[in-house]
């Protein structure tokens, strides 16, 4: 039997039901998810997929990641609600692609752990995975593991053996819905130029659950935990000297008031400089390079090839008087000694994060 698997929380369960129920069967995963964004959202859900079907002794094909195809797919149905025809067009692009992977390599049926998701219509997935199997001469069967709190063994069971557990399906449409109507920062869809790893972004999950496949690996113990955290993102910003845009470094919680100011430096203390208005202060890249113990050669340097995040949340705690500060700290090559105008769009905002600790 192919399982067309979604991601691991639903497929953990999903997977184990159906050894159960089924257990005359070879079962091999299938996980075809262009729907899913960005990449590396891709990626670790992947990772826990592999994680749970190597638990599980489950075989496991990777799809095409057709991220291109799947956003033609859903042309024009954008702002659909979840339920709605988007995700029929998505259930029906992924079936597709597993009914065809069922005949190539001799399946006879074929399932989908999406059939476990509560956010999900049971019978919206049925119609289509069977509609689609005739087309390929495949059986598409539906289990109701929902029922009899199935649920709520679902997340039992994600919870003891430490699934990744995503917020949002994967679909960068209903992640902006969902976002909006929680009055949240998208921040899933935030990549800065530099590639700088932001606090909570994807990335940093990815790289920590990585990490927990070494520690598996090397049969030490871990915990992840939940930390509440000042989060912070720059959208944008730019420093203009004499109305002359001018490369500049905003160092992280950096954050203006209006997200505009304009100015004179007006003292230095330490070769630190001190706009005469909104708290900013100045340093120039000689400044940075030695208190980073770094040698960049520019600002553009600096901006696409910077410091880890904590390396620069560090390093502003040594420019200013509190580590509790966000006054905007600009990097520069040279001090302006005219009048500076700043443009900084940034959000500051209380956030949850999971981190892991070594036992």
């Amino acid at each position: 039997m192919l399982v067309h698997i979604c991601c691991s929380v639903d497929s953990h369960y999903f997977l184990q039901k159906l050894q159960e129920d089924y257990p005359n069967e070879k079962l091999v995963g299938f996980f075809y998810d262009p729907n899913i964004h960005p990449y590396s959202e891709y990626r670790l859900r992947l990772l826990d997929v592999q994680r749970s079907c190597d638990m599980l002794g489950i075989e496991l094909i990777e799809g095409e990641y057709d991220y291109q195809g799947w956003l033609n797919a859903v042309k024009g149905l954008e702002n659909e609600p979840e339920k709605g025809a988007r995700c029929s067009v998505c259930f029906d692009n992924r079936f597709e692609a597993s009914a065809k992977k069922a005949q190539e390599i001799g399946e006879k049926v074929y399932t989908s752990t999406l059939l476990t998701s509560p956010k999900k219509s049971l019978t919206q997935l049925e119609n289509s995975g069977k509609l689609i199997g005739k087309k390929y001469g495949v059986e598409f069967i539906a289990p109701d593991y929902r029922k009899n709190n199935g649920t709520q063994q679902q997340n039992i069971l994600a919870k003891k053996d430490n699934l990744y557990r995503q917020d949002y399906c994967g679909c960068m449409f209903a992640l902006k819905q969902q976002r909006e109507q929680q009055s949240k920062l998208s921040q899933e869809l935030i990549c800065t130029i530099s590639k700088q790893i932001q606090p909570k972004s994807i990335e940093e999950r990815l790289l920590m659950y990585e990490h927990r496949l070494k520690l598996e690996h090397n049969h030490q113990n871990y915990k992840i935990i939940k930390q509440k955290f000042l989060n912070y993102r720059l959208l944008y910003g730019y420093l203009k000297v004499q109305k002359q845009r001018t490369p500049a470094h905003f160092l992280p919680y950096s954050t203006l008031k209006n997200s505009y100011t304009r100015g004179k430096i007006e003292y230095d203390i330490d070769e630190v400089y001190y706009l005469n208005r909104d708290e900013v202060r100045f340093i120039t890249l000689q400044k940075y390079n030695k208190l980073s113990d770094k040698n960049y050669i520019s600002i553009t340097d600096l901006i696409f090839n910077p410091p880890l995040f904590e390396k620069e949340v560090e390093l502003r705690a040594k420019i200013d008087t509190t580590p509790y500060s966000m006054s905007t700290i600009v990097v520069v090559e040279k001090i302006p000694t005219s009048k500076v105008e700043i443009v900084l769009d940034t959000k500051v905002y209380d956030d949850v994060k999971e981190v892991l600790i070594e036992l």
